[in-house]
């Protein structure tokens, strides 16, 4: 069933808005702008917007735990950015990361349920069609750690409600799958890849991603204009419309985790007319709750 409920949150018109994350503590909304070099926060009491702007593009972000601060995943490597009332933003190297080529940063990405933090890499150039992306994992004991390679355009990394499965994406126009992958939590590792999605016959590329409280995979469709709710056994149940061609990850936020936030993808160099909105930010009524995004831990934590 396609349905819309699609509300304008921000008008942002970013570039590539991606990574959303709900803060709910602060009952606000993060996402970065990846060409633009954004941190950006929309607040829910007052609606402001705040902006950060770093050295480097932001792709992929977690809250470290027990601080305001957050970890990231950027061109060269992982960073911490500390962002500040008066505007500066803090911008520390955690690790860097050596990529296959040049011209590569990273992609999508975010916190297993026990805080690791998990982010693929991309060529910039899409078109060179590049199997050089890779999956890494950091975590402040032991370090960047190198998990799977072979990507194009690693993308829809989640994981369901006990942690113990992975779900990972090529979002590449040659690809299009979603992959499942059980997840030693213990060791943090992936094994046993299987084809949880065959994206082709479906609309939209697989792109950011998250999970509901039922286990279920949200996945913004890149140029349809929706994003699908699948199962855990992989079937299509629910796509729900946006007023954008370029969904780029949705997140579960607002007071009871209601709400699936969606960025968006504003392309240059095209006719917009028919879709003014492109870049920004939007909510939908998801019908079902989300689960809180897990924080970065420097040591792992127990479910």
């Amino acid at each position: 069933m396609n349905a819309t409920n699609a509300e304008l949150v921000v008008d942002a018109r970013n570039g590539t808005g991606e990574s959303p994350v709900w803060q709910a503590a602060e009952q606000a909304l993060y996402w970065v702008d990846i060409p633009a070099r954004k941190l950006c926060r929309w607040s829910l009491a007052d609606a402001s917007i705040s902006e950060w702007t770093a050295p480097e593009m932001l792709a992929c972000m977690a809250p470290l735990a027990g601080s305001d601060s957050w970890i990231a995943g950027t061109e060269s490597g992982m960073f911490q950015l500390s962002p500040t009332a008066g505007g500066a933003l803090g911008f520390d190297l955690l690790a860097n990361v050596e990529h296959a080529s040049g011209g590569m940063r990273f992609n999508d990405g975010r916190c297993d349920r026990q805080g690791r933090f998990l982010a693929g890499t991309m060529l910039m150039n899409m078109a060179a069609g590049a199997p050089t992306g890779c999956i890494y994992s950091y975590q402040t004991s032991s370090g960047m750690r190198l998990l799977l390679d072979g990507f194009i355009t690693p993308n829809g990394m989640a994981f369901s409600p006990d942690g113990r499965t992975m779900y990972l994406s090529d979002s590449h126009p040659s690809v299009q799958s979603v992959w499942a992958f059980d997840y030693d939590i213990d060791s943090g590792t992936p094994s046993n890849r299987r084809l949880f999605i065959d994206m082709n016959p479906l609309p939209g590329r697989p792109d950011g991603a998250a999970v509901d409280a039922d286990g279920c995979y949200w996945v913004c469709g890149n140029d349809a204009g929706l994003v699908h709710r699948f199962t855990p056994q992989g079937r299509l149940d629910l796509s729900l419309a946006v007023p954008v061609k370029k969904p780029a990850m949705c997140a579960f936020g607002g007071a009871d985790l209601d709400t699936l936030f969606v960025t968006s993808i504003r392309p240059e160099g095209i006719d917009l007319s028919d879709q003014p909105l492109a870049g920004g930010v939007f909510a939908l009524r998801a019908g079902v709750r989300g689960l809180p995004e897990p924080a970065f831990s420097p040591v792992p934590v127990s479910l």
